[in-house]
């Protein structure tokens, strides 16, 4: 590995010893960076660096020329960064420089020697199913694929909607609620998580559709196969919907059809024997912790 893509949000003086760290840690290692361009912009402003230094400004960028890219930030941040990866096969990284992250898993504590771990090539990679959306009018363009959920939700008003499903073709269910979440493996433990959905371990070749705040209690979440695509429609008092992929919203009308399959290409995620699913899942959870200690 030698060209390293470098996204972020937002330079700030909390964040900014990381990324002079980051920056040393580079030059030790011998790696070229390749900046975000508004990132970029930021560090210039901020920090100071060399603005000759490469940057990209979209995923036609990643086709070509780039070994890994590392995501600063936390978990929106990771899955900003897929969006620029899409389907070029370039491996991810997240460093959470808040809170710990079911995605953005390492810590800037741990950031040194993960960064020599991926440089003697100490990992593996976890391959990411991601899904993708299709619309007669394709309001998100090339940025139709979700590494975490599609939603299709109420817009303002406080009335509830019904969303129908079909699966394959064949009838599902009418979905009476605030709306109706689709997710991957990777998103059962965001919106889905939230709303009472399952937690399911990556590479689980699924979906699931789990209601938002159902009226019937009766109607629970469902776990379906990934190879069958999901059909949704949505009605209800008002003429205009919400269609979100990853929390990014664009408007849908009453009736329009909104087709949800899996993405044909994943996402490679690197991972490492100290830091897998199952233990961020069990820190992040407090699971077996006790309280009264």
């Amino acid at each position: 590995m030698k060209n390293i893509a470098i996204y972020a949000r937002k330079v700030t003086k909390q964040n900014i010893p990381v990324f002079n760290q980051l920056f040393s840690i580079f030059e030790k290692l011998g790696w070229n960076a390749i900046l975000e361009d508004s990132l970029k912009t930021q560090l210039v402003t901020k920090v100071g660096i060399n603005p000759s230094i490469l940057s990209f400004k979209n995923y036609k960028d990643f086709s070509t020329g780039i070994d890994l890219a590392i995501s600063m930030g936390g978990d929106g941040t990771f899955i900003q960064t897929v969006k620029f990866i899409r389907n070029s096969g370039v491996p991810i990284i997240g460093i959470n420089t808040g809170r710990l992250g079911f995605l953005a898993n390492v810590s800037t504590e741990k950031m040194e020697e993960t960064l020599e771990a991926v440089k003697r090539k100490e990992f593996v990679f976890q391959s990411r199913s991601l899904m993708k959306l299709d619309m007669e009018n394709n309001p998100f363009g090339d940025d139709n694929v979700a590494l975490n959920e599609v939603t299709l939700h109420k817009k303002d008003a406080a009335s509830m909607i019904t969303v129908d499903a079909s699966l394959a073709g064949k009838y599902l269910n009418s979905y009476w609620a605030d709306g109706l979440i689709v997710a991957t493996p990777t998103g059962s433990t965001a919106y889905n998580l939230s709303c009472g959905g399952p937690i399911v371990t990556p590479g689980c070749q699924i979906h699931m559709l789990t209601p938002i705040a159902p009226h019937n209690l009766n109607v629970r979440p469902m776990v379906v196969p990934d190879h069958l695509p999901i059909t949704l429609t949505v009605q209800g008092r008002e003429r205009r919907y919400l269609v979100s992929l990853d929390g990014i919203s664009q408007s849908i009308k009453q009736g329009e059809v909104v087709t949800v399959s899996k993405a044909d290409f994943m996402l490679n995620v690197i991972k490492f024997e100290d830091n897998n699913f199952l233990d961020t899942i069990r820190n992040k959870m407090m699971w077996g912790i006790d309280k009264r200690n």
